[in-house]
């Protein structure tokens, strides 16, 4: 269905709604069932569970499709962040400036290597890093204190990364791409994950590109940060059982590469149906009370991991979804920097991290997967719509 042909969405009646999902993983795996389904039996078949030919292959497969010379797969995308920064020289003592916006595990990387996280605010519209303040995190720190900066792809949305190598040519800094959610996404014609000194990927079930269990890659271009990569998610191993460092045991299983090789197929497309459903968004919450999420330009490719709205009755808007048959997520609630368990070891104004503070009361993610059709797209969109109507009726009578 074109948007041209896409009725109103006022037309769908209420006993149509059925429950909309946020994400779902079962259903791009019954997409691809019988091809994935073939892959696990022949990996099973092979008797080669550990680090064999289906990891080998999709390393070579997902590095050619990055663009980049070298991947490593390793146990989630935890890990390779962590693995990165360590590959990188990056630990007690130094710092990593990343943002407090995002999911936890990217602050949580950099202290599994013993660095200390620099927690700087964002750009509200887009979610991404805050340039300006970077540049104030390095410009108040102590000189050689800063040595990586962990810029985070969110959403589906490339950061400026080319603006990010250019700080960090400046001030000799690490760069370790966050890719978590960005699978594909492009700046200015580049995949993410190929201008940094390492990209690191996850690819947990719900990802763009998702397994169906736990896994992660990094990748570079670099040789030598490759092989270090490479020794240190297997005990420090260059040669077995000799280990040259203190490494980690962190593989990519198996199985789960040979999903991924069966599923690395389909991304490109997946992204495109995924595009096409939030530009259907956008045009049919056009004149809602939402801030919507800032389409790609000629700079930047979206490939909309998440639909992320903004509303300032988020809460009361997420009720009234529940209760239309529409379950949604937020990503995230509570900035890294007030969290428990990490406001007391991250170093971070509040001060600096208003607008942090601030989406993280207001942001909503809608459903948005590959799967999901244009009918449910209309559902979600006419629940906001009826809820907008009838808060403004209630104003008007007040």
């Amino acid at each position: 269905m074109s948007l041209s042909q896409t009725p109103s969405v006022l037309n769908l009646c209420s006993t149509q709604r059925r429950t909309i999902l946020p994400a779902s993983p079962k259903a791009n795996y019954l997409a691809h069932k019988e091809e994935i389904d073939h892959s696990i039996h022949q990996a099973l078949l092979s008797g080669s569970y550990i680090l064999g030919a289906e990891v080998t292959q999709f390393e070579s497969e997902f590095a050619a499709y990055v663009g980049v010379r070298y991947a490593i797969g390793v146990g989630s995308g935890t890990d390779a962040l962590h693995l990165a920064l360590r590959a990188s020289g990056i630990g007690p003592g130094d710092g990593v400036i990343t943002a407090s916006h995002t999911a936890v595990a990217t602050v949580c990387a950099i202290q599994l290597a013993g660095a200390t996280p620099v927690l700087v605010d964002v750009d509200p519209a887009s979610f991404i890093l805050d340039l300006n303040g970077v540049e104030r995190a390095l410009a108040s720190s102590s000189p050689g204190f800063i040595r990586a900066i962990v810029p985070v792809h969110l959403y589906g949305r490339p950061t400026r990364i080319s603006e990010i190598m250019e700080i960090a040519e400046r001030y000799n800094l690490v760069v370790i791409e966050d890719c978590a959610q960005a699978h594909g996404a492009k700046w200015q014609g580049q995949l993410v994950g190929s201008f940094g000194d390492f990209g690191a990927f996850s690819f947990y079930p719900t990802k763009n590109l998702g397994a169906l269990g736990d896994g992660g890659a990094v990748v570079t271009n670099n040789q030598e940060l490759a092989q270090k990569a490479s020794e240190l998610r297997q005990y420090g191993w260059k040669e077995r059982y000799i280990s040259n460092s203190h490494g980690l045991n962190t593989r990519l299983d198996e199985l789960q590469a040979a999903i991924l090789r069966v599923k690395l197929r389909y991304l490109d497309a997946e992204n495109r149906r995924r595009t096409e459903l939030a530009v259907l968004y956008s045009k049919l919450l056009a004149e809602s009370q939402l801030i919507l999420p800032v389409p790609s330009d000629t700079d930047w490719e979206h490939v909309y991991h998440q639909y992320v709205v903004r509303s300032s009755r988020r809460d009361a808007l997420r009720a009234a979804l529940k209760t239309g048959g529409v379950e949604t997520a937020i990503l995230y609630p509570m900035p890294v920097h007030l969290q428990p368990g990490y406001r007391d070891s991250v170093q971070a104004d509040p001060g600096d991290l208003r607008w942090t503070e601030k989406v993280a009361q207001e942001i909503l993610s809608l459903p948005l997967y590959p799967e999901l059709s244009n009918e449910e797209v209309q559902q979600v969109a006419e629940v906001i719509l009826e809820f907008e109507g009838n808060h403004q009726s209630r104003v008007a009578t007040v």
